[in-house]
Parts: C-alpha cells; structure tokens; sequence
C-alpha cells in the first residue's frame, strides 16, 4: 500500500513516541505534577535533557521560580494518572491531593519525585537559556539524581519481558490512547 500524506499539524506524531514523563515542580508549599509527551536527552556526561513545557503552564511557572523540577517516568499501572494529570491546570487544584498522588522528596533538591507505578524519576536541575526563555517551550536541564525499578531498568539497560508490564513505559500516541513498550528484538551483525 503506498504511503498517505500525513498533515503537517500532525507530522510531529511521527517522531514523538518516546516515553511519555510526568514533569513534577514545587516551590514553598505549591506543586504541580503535568504529562509531559516531549522530552529527550541532550548530553551524555554530565547527563542533561530536554523537556517541552508550556510557557503558560502552572508547572512551568513553579520550574521558572525554584530552577528545578522532576522527570517521573510513568508506567502502564498510571497511564489513566498520566492522562488526567495531563488534562487539568494544576493552578486551580492541586492534583497530588485530588488524585492521592504520593510522592516523596528527592534527595539534591527536594523535588517530588514517584515511584509507585512507575519505572524510574530524574531529578533535574533547569538551564537558564536566556535567549530561549521567552521564546520556546523547551526547558533544558542538568540530571542531578536518578533511580529506577530494578524489574524494568537495571545495569544501564531496560527489561521489556513480561511479568513487568505494570512499569512498562507508556506512549502517548493522541487522545488518551497510549500504546505500552514491550518485547524486546535483537539485532544481529550484518
């Protein structure tokens, strides 16, 4: 079958289905906690990546005044999670008390940080890009902390097998329909 012409307002799905993220902020006694479908990283050594926040978002608000913020990589146990938080401001409530969200403090700079149900959290540290700032959503950051469930990523690699698919990465592919990465192939040299 020959391919279709994708529109272009749509052409960005094409590349963008990575992990879907949970972008946690705090500062004093606010926080917020948003889904984040855009994020990558950018360097290796230090570690450093790249997230897209709305400038008009709560979240990008709390991340502009306490310079940090929290990467949780949410799996299949919190794809209905993922899509609510993703859905509401969190500048009229806050979504850790309305969806029993628990969260623990990370431990560079005490940012929220989940574990249960999903399969790692990066705690970073925001990049002032001044030239940027005002004009992108992309914030850039500096990995400070990082942990991970063992059944999914341990010794630098991920484990897509089942029994694990309750962290399995989830990717948001439009609408609150996620597909879930699962199995793994292996290449073989040519």
């Amino acid at each position: 079958m020959p391919f279709q012409p994708v529109a272009l307002h749509h052409a960005s799905r094409l590349v963008t289905h990575g992990p879907t993220v949970l972008v946690t902020s705090a500062l004093g006694s606010r926080r917020n906690i948003m889904a984040a479908a855009w994020s990558m990283p950018v360097e290796f050594t230090p570690p450093r990546i790249a997230v897209v926040i709305d400038k008009k978002t709560f979240t990008r608000e709390l991340v502009a005044a306490s310079g940090a913020f929290g990467l949780c990589i949410p799996g299949t146990a919190l794809a209905d999670l993922t899509y609510a938080v993703g859905s509401a401001s969190g500048r009229d409530e806050d979504k850790f008390a309305r969806y029993g969200i628990d969260a623990a403090k990370g431990p560079v700079l005490g940012m929220p940080v989940l574990e249960h149900g999903c399969a790692a959290w990066l705690e970073c540290r925001l990049i002032p890009e001044r030239h940027t700032e005002d004009a992108y959503d992309t914030c850039f950051a500096e990995v400070v902390s990082a942990a991970a469930d063992p059944r999914i990523f341990a010794n630098g690699r991920w484990n897509f097998a089942a029994g694990n698919e309750d962290v399995q990465t989830i990717h948001h592919l439009g609408g609150g329909l996620f597909v879930r990465a699962g199995g793994t192939v292996q290449a073989k040299a040519l």
